[in-house]
């Protein structure tokens, strides 16, 4: 026979992650337990230790914390244990975490150097398992008027015709414009495409008056400017 299986509040306080969390303090609980406290309760096979270390396994290709942020609302509901209302919370509280990286700004942010741009879209973007194009609009002294989604989808289907992007910066009465947009991959080296497409845009600013200053791709933790690399 296997062993009993043994209960949350049937563990030593030292292996019970709330308790844990109340006497030596969040930064002390591993990722597991972390996630444990936030689902609160387990089934009658797993406790919510064992189902966050599930959660932390269950994607194929990305393990840990990091593999949730590639889980949906199905992914989670498909697992034993996690119903639609633990499955809610966790949505919550990866947002949350997405939220919290752009903190610090009371006001519309400035975007004066391209690291600074990759910083504020990277946590957005860097998971996702589709491409999105972000279009930003900035007045004279680059800060932001508007950011809007132009489109998202498959590489084939990414952007949006030029026409579109000028109406958008027109109306916003935007002096520069940035595109900023994800390859899943992870690798941010710009496609033929991308090289195409930026270029039609710079050349129908340049006639309206309306300076593309970048076009930013986020890969996994890294990122490409093409002002960096002098193609703007």
């Amino acid at each position: 026979m296997g062993q009993p299986f043994l209960r949350m509040k049937d563990r030593p306080q030292g292996e019970r992650p709330y308790e844990k969390c109340l006497e030596f303090g969040a930064e002390a609980l591993s990722d597991g337990e972390l996630l444990a406290v936030v689902l609160r309760s387990g089934t009658k096979e797993y406790t919510s230790l064992d189902l966050a270390w599930k959660l932390l396994e269950v994607h194929p290709s990305y393990k840990g914390l990091e593999g949730l942020h590639h889980l949906g609302y199905e992914d989670f509901t498909r697992i034993p244990g996690i119903g639609s209302v633990k499955a809610v919370q966790l949505l919550c509280v990866l947002e949350l975490s997405r939220r919290l990286s752009r903190t610090g700004f009371d006001h519309a942010p400035a975007f004066h150097q391209p690291e600074e741009i990759a910083a504020w879209y990277m946590e957005t973007m860097r998971h996702l398992d589709h491409e999105r194009v972000q279009l930003l609009l900035l007045n004279g002294r680059h800060s932001l008027l508007k950011e809007m989604t132009l489109t998202t989808g498959d590489a084939a289907n990414a952007y949006v015709p030029v026409k579109n992007i000028f109406q958008e910066a027109l109306r916003a009465q935007a002096v520069y414009l940035v595109l900023v947009h994800n390859h899943p991959s992870g690798s941010p080296r710009p496609s033929r495409e991308d090289l195409q497409i930026t270029q039609r845009i710079k050349e129908a600013g340049e006639i309206l008056g309306i300076t593309l200053s970048d076009h930013i791709i986020i890969g996994d933790r890294c990122y490409y400017s093409m002002k960096e690399e002098n193609i703007l």
